[in-house]
């Protein structure tokens, strides 16, 4: 069975964008992920988002950039077959230091519970999970080396196995943040930009998310000249 990159979404501290449409915002001075919500990047209204932790908002930002890259529609009464996986460097590190930093100043007694909930690493993708209306398997998953590999093989052995027709994977930072939706087949109505083993390849060299996209977007213009 053949498995394909159908899109990818990114977001850096530069700007974000699109692989296989092209693309590409830069922020102006001053502006910076924040300012997604305000240029419609998501087709409904996220509920509770600004309660949503850092690397939850980049999360749920690289989601809808990559399904927008694939083609991909989605609204709040449809529910579809699509497992994520996520990865990132420091797991809920931040947000569990914040949750603690809350209870001191409460007098070690309560904390808010808004901040609880982003005390698990598996909370950004679940968030993500829950707007977008995916069914699919739903992990988050950490490991030595290239963890970006890690998710991408893992969302391909996934798919080998019939967990889902489509898994978008990918990790999300502080400052940066790439997305993989990767499906089984091309699919008569959707766009194909590399195989997964090529994709693999490229986020072998381990480099950051600017250096990656300029090396997706230099393949895609390939693809659409082949």
């Amino acid at each position: 069975m053949a498995i394909f990159v159908h899109g990818i979404g990114w977001l850096t501290k530069e700007g974000y964008g699109c692989i296989r449409s092209g693309l590409q915002h830069a922020y102006e001075t001053g502006e910076g992920a924040h300012a997604l919500p305000k240029r419609d990047i998501f087709s409904h209204p996220f509920k509770n988002f600004g309660r949503l932790d850092t690397i939850s908002k980049m999360t749920v930002f690289g989601v809808s950039l990559a399904l927008q890259d694939a083609g991909i529609e989605y609204s709040p009464m449809g529910k579809q077959d699509i497992g994520i996986i996520g990865t990132n460097t420091e797991g809920s590190l931040r947000s569990d230091i914040e949750y603690f930093r809350d209870y001191l100043e409460s007098g070690r007694t309560l904390s808010r519970g808004n901040l609880f909930i982003y005390t698990l690493p598996s909370s950004p993708i679940g968030e993500a999970a829950i707007h977008f209306g995916f069914l699919g398997p739903v992990l988050y998953t950490v490991r030595e080396g290239n963890a970006l590999s890690a998710v991408i093989d893992l969302a391909n052995e996934m798919l080998l196995a019939d967990e889902a027709p489509v898994m978008v994977a990918g990790k999300a930072e502080a400052e940066e943040a790439i997305f993989f939706v990767i499906g089984q087949e091309r699919g008569k109505d959707r766009a194909v930009l590399c195989d997964v083993a090529e994709a693999r390849m490229l986020v072998e060299a381990n480099i950051d998310v600017a250096g990656l996209v300029q090396k997706f977007l230099r393949l895609s213009v390939s693809a659409r000249k082949g």
